[in-house]
């Protein structure tokens, strides 16, 4: 086989349609089916972008409600249609379990028997290991449930439920668990956020105007930017405002960070006030990328509301003895240890030169969180860097 592509998500269909527009031969393997990191998302799970950024290459979405926010059912059908129409070469229910370098290209040990190639693309996600943060060390593995096991509240024990991270998943489970009747804690870290619209169109429509989602690995503050928790936000019920002021408003208790556990409660930091700023702050700076921006595009600006002051309400621990659960919200880390070779910087992310390993001839990455730009792990963004490693594959091969 000429070339393989590991992950048939929206990195893997992209560079598959980009390697048949060059003739390059290849093989997509997905250890699921199409989409399976959405399909394994939670029941109630909606579309967090507006529905336009549905937009892989050559299937520009074409629905009646663009700014809208489809269910993850409609996620999936959209990428089971993309890889029929586009044909992509699927074989399904094939795991890369390994990957190595040998004299005659690169070798993919998988669960149905070694693959060999002369390129592979690797387009598994940058974020697949679910992070665990030290001071949960204490907890009983049988209280906890991580956010990729969550499916619906019912799956919750009777308690107390406390919710560890509060970037969008976290705050999206403890809403539909609040909504469901369960009394709910959510533990405060560092979060941004935005409301979901202005003057009636999406904060992600208007941030497209501007060149926030241009912004590369150079532009953040530091390389370990990109662990920073996702924007607050949902699209739930047809998408609206959720951040930690819109869950105080609810009825969800606000805590501070968890700082610990004895094995008799879970005790948290005093700082859910700073987490509040933090987000604040960030929502502030985006406020000033539109008004700097959107007049020289020929956009006038929206009407973007101030925070109001944040009333804190202490909490500096809850008993055990009270929890039924703690749901697991705190992140994901990037996991390429199954690639058998250093293509990774200190914090996990592939190093690339557009696409490219420079420690493994061969070796691709594509769908990458700030691989090229912000938008590189994105639906409506992976196109073009598909298209980048793509045209470097089919030039190996000429």
């Amino acid at each position: 086989m000429s070339t393989i592509v590991i992950g048939a998500g929206q990195a893997g269909l992209a560079v598959s349609h980009e390697l048949n527009a060059l003739g390059v031969e290849h093989i997509v393997l997905e250890r699921g089916r199409p989409g399976q990191a959405w399909r394994d998302r939670w029941d109630s799970f909606t579309l967090v972008t507006p529905n336009w950024t549905m937009a892989l290459p050559g299937s520009a979405y074409s629905g009646p409600d663009p700014e809208g926010h489809v269910p993850r059912d409609e996620i999936v059908s959209y990428l089971q249609a993309y890889a029929r129409s586009t044909g992509t070469p699927i074989m399904e229910g094939v795991e890369a379990r390994r990957l190595r370098a040998g004299d005659d290209g690169l070798h993919a040990e998988t669960n149905v028997g070694e693959m060999a190639a002369d390129d592979v693309v690797v387009c598994t996600g940058s974020f697949t290991r679910q992070h665990r943060p030290p001071a949960l060390d204490g907890l009983s593995d049988h209280l906890i449930l991580a956010s990729s096991d969550y499916r619906a509240p019912d799956q919750i024990p009777p308690g107390v439920a406390v919710v560890v991270g509060s970037g969008q998943t976290g705050c999206q489970i403890a809403e539909e668990l609040h909504l469901a009747g369960r009394d709910v804690i959510l533990a405060c870290g560092r979060a941004p956020w935005s409301p979901r619209r202005l003057d009636g169109t999406d904060i992600v429509t208007w941030l497209s105007r501007t060149s926030f989602l241009d912004a590369t690995l150079a532009d953040l503050p530091s390389p370990a930017a990109r662990l920073s928790a996702n924007a607050q936000a949902t699209g739930a019920r047809g998408g609206h405002d959720l951040h930690f002021r819109t869950l105080q408003a609810l009825g969800v208790r606000l805590a501070g960070h968890v700082a610990g556990t004895d094995g008799i409660r879970i005790g948290f930091g005093d700082d859910a006030a700073e987490s509040v700023a933090f987000g604040d702050a960030r929502w502030a700076d985006l406020r000033t990328l539109l008004r700097a921006q959107l007049p020289a595009g020929g956009f006038d600006v929206p009407d973007m509301p101030v925070p109001p002051p944040f009333h804190a309400e202490p909490m500096q621990e809850v008993s055990l003895r009270e929890v039924g659960a703690v749901v697991l919200a705190a992140g994901f880390r990037p996991d390429y240890r199954w690639i058998d070779a250093p293509v990774c910087d200190e914090l996990g992310f592939p190093l690339t030169r557009d696409g490219a390993s420079p420690t493994m001839p061969g070796l691709f990455f594509c769908g990458v969180h700030f691989m090229r730009s912000r938008r590189s792990a994105l639906m409506f963004g992976v196109g073009p860097d598909a298209a980048v490693v793509a045209r470097k594959i089919a030039e190996r091969h000429t």
